[in-house]
């Protein structure tokens, strides 16, 4: 594996506004070069909002995979976020990791946020997804799949080789509860000897929340680089393959599991 480069890219969402929110990611993503990756809150150009009927958005016919495509093929880099997309009668919000070359993976949160409503009127996921890139292999996951560790349980496999090496938080996670994101990404990294992001959003939404952020990287011993609360701002940070190899051989957890 090589070393990557991966830009977190913490942003005020405006609310149901998708010209707005891509006119801003386009302006905050417009000097970041030499990347490898590039990672945006959940629903990157709606926000959270339940307002499915109006948002959907198909897999043929959508503004937010186009655009994309056209960033990650501009920018020689891969990129992972959501969206809503409808599909089959039934609405997903659905992570969709996109290569350069247009080539794209995607994932249906599987735990819904009945606290906000999310269950009903999103259908879940049922499986996981680990996509390959840059021969690292990275776990795809969505918010409240945070809260929930035994969906990104990693082990060794026969030929000794971990089932992933990254895990992918996109999210919109309220800054009341911006203790539990803390501690939780920690022990994701910690717990599965791998390299967690987590990218949040910031500001306000159409609901009233407050957003603070605090985007951040940690590595599979738990030491963290996290980005300004409260701030509109990209953040690259590198993942080390050297370093993650050290870390699973010095401690063996994983093959103890």
């Amino acid at each position: 594996m090589q070393d990557l480069k991966i830009a977190l890219v913490q942003a005020n969402q405006i609310w149901e506004n998708k010209t707005a929110n891509l006119s801003n990611f386009s302006k905050l993503l417009e000097n970041v070069t030499g990347i490898d990756l590039i990672l945006l809150p959940e629903m990157f150009h709606t926000g959270f909002s339940m307002n499915v009927e109006q948002l959907a958005e198909t897999m043929d016919d959508s503004i937010g995979i186009d655009w994309l495509k056209l960033t990650a093929k501009s920018k020689n880099a891969a990129i992972y976020t959501s969206l809503i997309i409808q599909e089959n009668g039934s609405y997903f919000n659905r992570g969709v990791f996109i290569k350069p070359d247009g080539g794209m993976t995607f994932y249906d949160k599987r735990k819904l946020f009945g606290l906000g409503g999310e269950s009903d009127f999103f259908k879940a996921g049922s499986s996981e997804t680990i996509v390959a890139y840059k021969n690292w292999k990275f776990q795809l996951q969505i918010c409240y799949d945070l809260r929930f560790p035994e969906i990104v349980r990693n082990s060794i496999s026969p030929n000794q080789s971990a089932n992933y090496d990254v895990i992918l938080y996109v999210a919109n996670w309220p800054e009341k509860r911006i203790s539990h994101w803390k501690t939780l990404l920690t022990a994701r990294a910690i717990e599965n000897q791998c390299c967690v992001l987590g990218v949040n959003r910031v500001g306000e939404d159409g609901k009233g929340l407050i957003y603070s952020g605090e985007s951040r990287f940690i590595d599979g011993i738990g030491t963290e680089i996290s980005l300004t609360k409260d701030k509109e701002m990209v953040q690259i940070v590198t993942l080390q393959n050297k370093e993650l190899i050290e870390i699973r051989k010095t401690l063996p957890f994983l093959k103890d599991r």
